[in-house]
């Protein structure tokens, strides 16, 4: 079983046990955290699709840890106006574990 599910502004396909990072979530690390934002949920030949929200779907997901990014340098500059600007940018996350995704 899989779904589709909206947080942070992006979409994400989820399966259980899976392990990815998403925007900072403000929760604790080792808690159990519900995800209501359902677009889609499939099994197999049957699949399920939202307008634009599922209505009673719900995964369940556990907060593994936050950090942050890998640097990303930001470099703007002009040709012949004597400009440069150097910049950095690190965007925090959170990993989650999905634990159960119930449609």
């Amino acid at each position: 079983m899989y779904a589709v599910i909206k947080t942070g502004g992006k979409q994400y396909r989820v399966t259980n046990g899976l392990k990815f990072k998403v925007e900072q979530i403000p929760a604790d690390v080792g808690a159990e955290i519900t995800l209501d934002q359902i677009l889609m949920v499939g099994e197999g030949e049957s699949v399920k699709i939202g307008a634009p929200f599922l209505a009673g779907a719900t995964v369940k997901a556990t907060v593994l840890s936050h950090g942050r990014h890998d640097k990303v340098r930001i470099f703007k500059m002009r040709r012949r106006k004597h400009y440069q600007k150097r910049q950095g940018h690190r965007q925090n996350y959170t990993e989650l574990r999905i634990d159960s995704i119930a449609a």
